[in-house]
């Protein structure tokens, strides 16, 4: 699970998730809280705001609206003068420190393509501290300069305020940096070490690892990280990327190194696709929508569909691919992790470990998969409109006889009251014909449909199906059984439409 930032019961704030996305709420006050590890001697954190990781461990949050009652600051301080005496606290205290982001794995295809625009929207919204640098790490050789023009082809502006994107870019490549070191090699990182600490110039350094890079690697880079280039006075922590390892015995191996050098607190494991606004908004359509929850089930639903394609191969991506496939790479995380979403009960609260709870349950009530439902593929070269496209095993980063599936398609079954013999079907594949990710909900039939003549002997065309789009164009629809105007009874199909970028 994502880190939650818990509010207090008497709180009506909804509880927020901190994604590879990193789409992360900002309240319409600015300076309402402050990410830091260490404020002055006399100032408690409290628990207004408790941010929590990926198990739940507390981590260090400061709230403005608390932890001085009868402190001695706090003595003298009228309550209308109290806010404006806290924001003039933290303001000090972040003057004093600083936020170092060290993007390992920067010249990755994901890190381009995710994480830099992802720290530019956060830099955008003012959701990063005064100080703050990105350092990028790879054993690509590359200059500060070289980074800089390779990540502003990937920046924008993803929200409303535009005016000044121009200058936001310029004034956040001037804070991105690079250097070039093996993931293995001590040294390296102790130089890495030295231009953080130049950079840092003294403050009290926070440090973020984001770790973009394939899981055999992760425990290497984490020990020289941890002994060569952790912060000496503030707290260091790490983001680690899916895939956690390949199997269950993998990924609890890999746990038990990680821990050789991290605390658990000090530990994040991200899924970056569970930040998608369509994703983020599943639970508030399901859960806050009368309307929604009575059809939930198998008494409505006949199928829930996940599909995931992509009009483009693996184009010199396919060392990391080819040890994964599909199935790895898409299924087992981004949809399993939506699917788990869907079919969840609803939880007692939104902290990160009620939402886990609930999704566990359902994975564990999940049928084994069964080979006979189960299909997989693989794309091969073909011409279209005068163009040749390569086939997979085209692809020079791709061994020739390998047979690593790069489409899959599986019918997956939850065994509890709520979805029993509801077949919940996984779509997932490169090279197909365009580019989509969505979730489609198909309802039964109306049982002595009126109008089944008008639909002759296909009943899908009078099945209504909700519709969740993730990307391209974000939407929700409802498709509904609409009588076409005119003479006669004539019946089509529409679309009540909710289109993000209308909205």
């Amino acid at each position: 699970m994502a880190a939650q930032i818990t509010p207090p019961p008497s709180s009506s704030s909804s509880s927020l998730a901190f994604s590879s996305e990193f789409n992360v709420w900002k309240p319409m006050r600015c300076c309402f809280f402050k990410w830091v590890s260490q404020v002055c001697p006399r100032i408690r954190p409290t628990n207004h705001f408790r941010i929590k990781s990926s198990n739940g461990h507390p981590l260090n949050a400061v709230s403005m609206q608390g932890g001085m009652d009868g402190s001695p600051l706090a003595k003298g301080i009228n309550p209308e003068e109290q806010e404006e005496f806290f924001i003039d606290i933290l303001d000090k205290e972040e003057a004093l420190s600083t936020l170092s982001i060290t993007v390992v794995g920067a010249s990755g295809d994901l890190a381009k393509k995710k994480i830099f625009p992802a720290l530019f929207a956060l830099y955008y919204e003012d959701c990063l501290p005064k100080n703050f640098i990105v350092f990028g790490y790879a054993r690509t050789k590359l200059t500060d300069e070289e980074l800089r023009n390779i990540i502003s082809t990937t920046l924008t502006c993803r929200i409303d305020k535009r005016e000044n994107c121009k200058d936001k870019m310029e004034q956040f490549l001037k804070r991105c940096f690079y250097h070039s070191g093996e993931y293995n090699s001590e040294e390296n990182f102790a130089e890495l070490d030295s231009k953080l600490k130049k950079k840092e110039a003294g403050k009290l350094s926070n440090r973020l690892f984001y770790l973009s890079i394939p899981p055999n690697i992760f425990v290497d880079v984490v020990r020289c990280a941890s002994m060569m280039a952790s912060s000496a006075n503030g707290w260091t922590r790490v983001i680690v990327e899916k895939p956690f390892g390949r199997d269950s015995e993998s990924s609890a191996e890999l746990t038990r190194c990680l821990k050789k050098y991290l605390t658990e607190d000090q530990i994040f494991r991200i899924d970056h696709y569970l930040g998608k606004e369509l994703v983020e908004n599943l639970s508030v359509l399901r859960f806050s929508n009368l309307i929604f929850e009575p059809l939930w089930s198998r008494n409505y639903i006949r199928n829930v569909q996940f599909i995931f394609s992509e009009d483009f191969g693996t184009e010199g991506r396919g060392g990391y691919f080819d040890n994964y496939g599909i199935i790895r790479d898409i299924m087992q995380n981004h949809l399993l992790q939506i699917l788990a979403l869907f079919a969840m009960e609803t939880p007692v609260s939104l902290d990160a470990e009620d939402i886990r709870n609930e999704k566990v349950k359902v994975l564990r009530s999940m049928k084994p998969l069964e080979l006979e439902d189960v299909i997989i593929g693989q794309y091969k070269g073909h011409n279209k409109g005068g163009r040749a496209y390569p086939g997979y095993t085209d692809d020079s980063t791709v061994p020739k006889n390998s047979i690593t599936p790069t489409f899959a398609a599986a019918a997956l079954f939850i065994n509890n009251a709520r979805w029993d013999g509801v077949p919940f079907l996984m779509k997932a594949g490169k090279a197909l014909h365009r580019k989509r990710a969505e979730i489609r909900v198909q309802f039964r039939h109306v049982p002595g449909n009126l109008y089944k003549r008008n639909f002759g002997t296909d009943l899908d065309k009078a099945t209504n199906e909700l519709v969740l789009r993730v990307q391209p164009d974000e939407a929700i629809y409802l498709k509904i059984n609409n009588k076409v105007p005119g003479l006669g009874m004539r019946l089509d199909r529409s679309d009540l439409n909710l289109l993000y970028r209308a909205r």
